[in-house]
């Protein structure tokens, strides 16, 4: 499937993946709003949506000179952050296997919630901004590129995420004590 520049409309895929890349981007940047227990109950939500609908966008060569701009400054990502890092609270550190840092060691790498969640906001938010911002040009490259990130990048972080957020939900891991 790819986007078909000639037609009016949109794929369904990408009208559906940019509607809930935007609702991510919000619930993110209000994080600071909600409790502990609510911010991850509607991640828990939110995320494999967001996986579903990623995976689903359109593969293209759509690329042009003009690739969209980075909307998210580093203060905005680290007002982001900070906050989902305020958030989660002591359950912001994770330990993670499947990071590029473990290639070179045997030990589980230490990760925060807040960081990967932030990266995730980053690609999301900057391809939304050049979603809405741009010229049909740029929203198809702007797709291209958000599948590549997908499948290059904040798709696996995504899946990382899931299951620091699953035991803070559900409370999965025996105490140790």
């Amino acid at each position: 499937m790819s986007y078909n520049k000639e037609s009016d409309s949109l794929p369904r895929s990408v009208i559906e993946f940019v509607t809930v890349a935007v609702e991510y981007c919000l619930f993110v940047e209000n994080a600071i709003q909600h409790s502990r227990e609510d911010f991850v109950s509607t991640l828990l939500k939110i995320l494999p949506l967001l996986y579903l609908k990623g995976s689903l966008l359109p593969v293209t060569d759509d690329y042009y000179d003009d690739l969209p701009s980075d909307y998210v400054t580093e203060e905005n990502y680290d007002i982001v952050r900070t906050n989902i890092a305020y958030v989660m609270g002591s359950s912001d550190d994770f330990l993670d296997v499947f990071v590029e840092d473990m290639r070179y060691s045997d030990q589980p790498v230490l990760c925060t919630v807040s960081e990967q969640l932030a990266d995730i906001y980053q690609d999301l938010k900057n391809f939304v901004s050049a979603y809405r911002d741009g010229t049909d040009e740029v929203r198809s490259s702007a797709v291209a590129q958000c599948h590549d990130n997908f499948t290059s990048y904040w798709g696996q972080r995504l899946v990382n995420v899931m299951r620091p957020l699953h035991e803070v939900c559900y409370n999965t891991f025996e105490d140790e004590s």
